[in-house]
C-alpha cells in the first residue's frame, strides 16, 4: 500500500506516541509525518528524527492525506471548527483518537468526509497498542489503510461505535490498571526479599508472558490458571486470599467506575 502524508494535530503524549510508533514500525518515513503543537519545544526528539514539527494546524492539514486528531476532548470541536474549510473531504481521511467525541460530532464539522474513530493506548509508542476502530464513509482502500496502520502499531479490531466508550476503559485506561497491578506485585516482591529492580523485572516479564499465553494459544485465563494451581499449593492459597480481599470485584468496580465517568461525566 502506497505511503501517505500524515498530519497529527496535537503533539501531546498520545500524538507523540503515535508518531514514534509510525517511525519505529517503518510504516511511515519521518518526512511523511507532520505533528503540531503550540509549544514545539517538547517535540525536539521527533524533529531531530526528521518529523515535520509545526505550530500551524492549517498548513499541516493542507499537506496531508491522513489527519489524526489527538487533541484534548474539551477543545477538539473548537479547533476543528476553526479549520473546517481547510479539509478536503474528497481526498482526506480524518482519524480521531479523542475520548468522548463521536463520529457524528466529527461529521457535523466536516460533512461527507471519511471519518474514523480510533482508540489506541500509549503502548502505541512501542508498537504494542490495542486499538479499536469505527468507520464512516470510508472506502475499502481507506479502511484497509487505517487498519493496516494500527496493526503495525500493535493490534487493531473494528467495533461498533456504541462500544467505543467501553473500549476506552478496557484498552486505554486498562494500561494504567495493568501497571498498577504490576506495581503492587513489585511492592509484594520487595516485601518478600527482592530488590526493587529485580522485582520489577520479574513482575513485568511475568505479566508479559501471561498475556502472550492468552494471545498466542487463544486460551481462557482460567485454563492457564489451572495449570499453575496444585492441591494445597501456594498459588491457590494466594489466589484465594486475593479473592477474599476483593481482588476481582475491586477491579471490576474500577472498570465500571471509569466507564460511568465517561458516560455520565
Amino acid at each position: 500500500m502506497s505511503a501517505k502524508k500524515i498530519a497529527i494535530i496535537g503533539g501531546g503524549n498520545l500524538g507523540s506516541a503515535i508518531a514514534q510508533g509510525l517511525l519505529k514500525s517503518g510504516f511511515s518515513q519521518a518526512g511523511d509525518i507532520t505533528i503540531t503543537k503550540r509549544n514545539t519545544d517538547t517535540l525536539v526528539a521527533l524533529k531531530d528524527a526528521g518529523v515535520q514539527v509545526e505550530k500551524d494546524n492549517a498548513k499541516a492539514i493542507r499537506g496531508a492525506e491522513v489527519i489524526i486528531v489527538a487533541l484534548k476532548p474539551y477543545n477538539v470541536r473548537e479547533v476543528l471548527q476553526e479549520y473546517s474549510t481547510v479539509f478536503d473531504p474528497a481526498k482526506q481521511i480524518l482519524i480521531s483518537v479523542v475520548t468522548g467525541v463521536s463520529i457524528d460530532d466529527l461529521e457535523r464539522i466536516v460533512p461527507g468526509m471519511a471519518v474514523v474513530r480510533a482508540m489506541p493506548n500509549t503502548a502505541i509508542a512501542i508498537q504494542e497498542s490495542m486499538t479499536c476502530l469505527s468507520f464512516k464513509h470510508a472506502t475499502p482502500e481507506q479502511t484497509n489503510f487505517v487498519t493496516d496502520m494500527f496493526n503495525q502499531l500493535g493490534a487493531a479490531v473494528t467495533i461498533d461505535e456504541k462500544l467505543m466508550d467501553a473500549a476506552t476503559v478496557l484498552g486505554a485506561c486498562g494500561i494504567a490498571y495493568a501497571l498498577r497491578f504490576i506495581r503492587a506485585n513489585i511492592q509484594g516482591g520487595i516485601e518478600i526479599g527482592f530488590d526493587a529492580r529485580t522485582a520489577s523485572l520479574i513482575a513485568a516479564q511475568t505479566v508479559k508472558g501471561a498475556a502472550e499465553l492468552l494471545i498466542r494459544e487463544k486460551t481462557h485465563p482460567e485454563a492457564e490458571i489451572d495449570k499453575v494451581t496444585t492441591p494445597k499449593g501456594c498459588t491457590i492459597a494466594g489466589l484465594n486470599e486475593m479473592e477474599h480481599q476483593g481482588f476481582s470485584s475491586s477491579l471490576i468496580k474500577g472498570i465500571t467506575a471509569s466507564y460511568d465517568k465517561i458516560v455520565k461525566g
